[in-house]
């Protein structure tokens, strides 16, 4: 995909905000309003990847209710600590 920053940012940020379920709107709309800008291509390709998780598992491993794969454990924490705690 040859797709500038500014309109990437643009496509993760309404990602996140169109979620499926209302409490994961929140949390990653306000999460990507927070972080996004300061990722660098590979934090953002991560996040990219973690947006194509389904919402149920996503909030079960937000909200500490299930453990997330390892490979997004770090990402998850980061989203935990902003969703619910400031």
């Amino acid at each position: 995909m040859n797709e500038t920053r500014e309109n990437r940012l643009k496509r993760l940020k309404m990602r996140s905000m169109r979620r499926g379920i209302k409490e994961m709107d929140i949390i990653l709309s306000r999460y990507a309003e927070r972080r996004l800008d300061s990722f660098d291509q590979s934090d953002l390709d991560a996040y990219d990847a973690l947006l194509s998780e389904n919402d149920q598992d996503l909030y079960q491993w937000v909200s500490g209710q299930k453990t997330p794969p390892e490979r997004l454990r770090p990402l998850i924490e980061d989203i935990s600590n902003v969703a619910f705690q400031g």
